[in-house]
């Protein structure tokens, strides 16, 4: 019977994360306006986008740098834009190919099918406008040969003063083809790599910054729950 009962509160325990409420950002329609990616976020469009700044240092104790996004739609493009206050960008440079930026600072959006991340998409983008972009399982392959549909995906990234910035857009076409954009839903997770430093020939000394904080006592983005809610207007 005691038996019978722990596994009663595992499975209703469960059960209760799982229902747990999905944070969201309500990304606004810009309507037929085409806002024009610079990598600086110099549009005056942006002026319409909700700020989101609720990042957090899941596995760290001290205070987060600041980070921010924002997002906008139209009937083609869903447009992001990562802000991310840096006074000591990192950035590895090798061969100058695609994992480079996996040693490097960078900012992270998640895609994902469905809840069980069969499949999810990753794209992470350095200061240089670089893009590590790959389809992966939740708990299976991770392809990195993979990249998203050409002429779907525009891009670019500025440093600045205080830090750096990275403005991309995304087709609509893209997102419903990889079935991402299920109605006016995207179920999304929003992150940043802080490289504290470089270490060659080694992985990078990175902390991470999450919109969601994803149940692991260890960093790790790639579970079910980092992810959050994008709802386009």
């Amino acid at each position: 019977m005691r038996l019978l009962l722990l596994c009663s509160c595992i499975i209703i325990t469960a059960v209760f994360q799982n229902s747990l409420p999905l944070k969201q950002y309500h990304v606004q329609n810009i309507g037929d306006k085409h806002l024009e990616v610079s990598g600086d976020g110099s549009s005056k469009l942006w002026e319409k986008a909700i700020e989101l700044t609720d990042f957090t240092y899941p596995w760290e104790k001290e205070k987060v740098p600041f980070t921010s996004f924002k997002a906008l739609h139209n009937d083609k493009w869903l447009f992001c834009l990562f802000q991310v206050k840096d006074s000591d960008i990192n950035v590895y440079v090798d061969k100058n190919q695609k994992s480079d930026v996996l040693y490097s600072d960078r900012v992270e959006l998640f895609l994902r099918k469905d809840p069980d991340m069969t499949p999810y998409f990753g794209l992470e983008i350095d200061p240089h406008a670089r893009v590590y972009d790959y389809e992966a399982y939740y708990k299976g392959k991770h392809n990195a040969e993979w990249t998203w549909p050409t002429g779907h995906f525009i891009v670019k990234a500025n440093i600045n003063m205080d830090g750096y910035t990275v403005e991309f857009a995304l087709s609509k076409e893209s997102l419903k083809q990889l079935g991402l954009l299920n109605g006016k839903k995207l179920e999304a997770g929003l992150f940043r790599g802080n490289c504290i430093e470089i270490i060659k020939d080694s992985n990078s000394n990175i902390k991470w910054i999450s919109w969601m904080k994803p149940d692991s006592s260890t960093p790790n983005f790639h579970i079910p729950s980092s992810f959050g809610i994008l709802e386009l207007d």
